[in-house]
């Protein structure tokens, strides 16, 4: 293990069985991730709380990511339990070394690569993946007052259910959201609502929820199944199925949401109003919503750390008796 010095002011990250500042992390230049793109990547939110910090649905997260693995036929390095315990080791570090603070929401950034290897196309047999985690603070954009998006069409390849690191499409789309000064590129493949360069996007039409359906276009992203439970939990009614671009940009509202930006309204859609040109109701109940969801997960967390704590208490009395 390297040992990282105790005045380190940069992240600390994981790489390949080491701990080390983020500036002394190196991966070879035959590493396939970068000569192909030839690798996963996940990003799950850790939300601090009065007991500590949480990771919010990771059971999803890790197992889209043994999703990704598998589809393109790289060996998951490491178990959930694993994942979860180099996750809390990188926060631990960062909490010691690398300037984060307990207080502060984060985000774990989980990627493995194919492994090192001589350029050829082919998988090549007998190399060992490469992994990588980095956490960061997670800094939530303002919801209140909704965001401007553009749209374009959708040029991506048709394996968007796999998490890649292949991301230039999205690149450029995101490229094109901030050159026309907006939050986030709508993208419609042949007429028809696939997702934004970063996040799933919802359709309001007459109190109902619509997104599109989960399939190889899109990539489902964690809180696609949270936002469906949400719904029920607060009464809403919810459909997936193919949106129309004509409907979409008659939606009484539109909603974005991924990891880093939980839910957000648009509320201007190519320099048009987004229904009344504000966020609306159910955008207002499921916003409501997640944030209950994520103070009954702290909590949960809390009662589990604390029951946790009182059995090594238990177990160090009876070893000085």
């Amino acid at each position: 293990m390297t040992a990282v010095s105790d005045v380190s002011p940069e992240p600390i990250v994981y790489l390949n069985g080491e701990l080390v500042p983020l500036s002394e992390a190196r991966v070879p230049v035959l590493d396939r991730g970068f000569i192909f793109g030839d690798g996963i990547y996940e990003v799950a939110p850790l939300y601090a709380h009065a007991g500590g910090r949480s990771a919010f649905r990771l059971a999803q997260h890790l197992a889209r990511l043994a999703r990704s693995v598998g589809k393109i036929g790289i060996a998951n390095p490491f178990d959930d339990a694993g994942w979860r315990d180099l996750i809390d080791r990188v926060v631990a570090a960062n909490q010691t070394h690398g300037g984060l603070r307990a207080d502060q929401d984060a985000l774990a950034y989980i990627q493995v690569t194919r492994g090192v290897a001589k350029r050829g196309h082919a998988f090549p047999a007998g190399i060992q993946p490469t992994v990588f985690v980095m956490v960061t603070p997670l800094h939530l954009p303002d919801a209140a007052q909704g965001v401007h998006c553009v749209s374009a069409e959708d040029r991506r390849w048709l394996n968007c259910d796999i998490k890649s690191v292949s991301l230039l499409g999205n690149v450029l789309m995101a490229q094109y959201a901030a050159e026309n000064d907006a939050f986030e590129t709508i993208q419609f493949r042949d007429g028809v609502l696939t997702e934004g360069s970063s996040s799933n996007v919802w359709m309001v039409k007459g109190g109902v929820l619509y997104a599109p359906p989960r399939s190889h276009k899109i990539l489902e992203g964690i809180r696609y199944g949270l936002i469906e439970e949400l719904t029920a939990e607060c009464g809403i009614r919810f459909e997936a199925r193919e949106i129309t671009e004509a409907e979409l940009r008659a939606a009484d509202e539109i909603i974005v949401s991924s990891a880093t930006k939980e839910v957000l309204p648009v509320t201007r859609l190519d320099g048009q109003p987004v229904g009344a040109g504000k966020p609306g109701a159910v955008f207002a109940a499921l916003y409501a919503a997640y944030q209950r969801a994520k103070a009954k997960q702290a909590q949960e967390a809390q009662t589990a750390q604390q029951a946790q704590q009182g059995v090594e208490n238990e177990s160090r009395e009876r070893l000085t008796v």
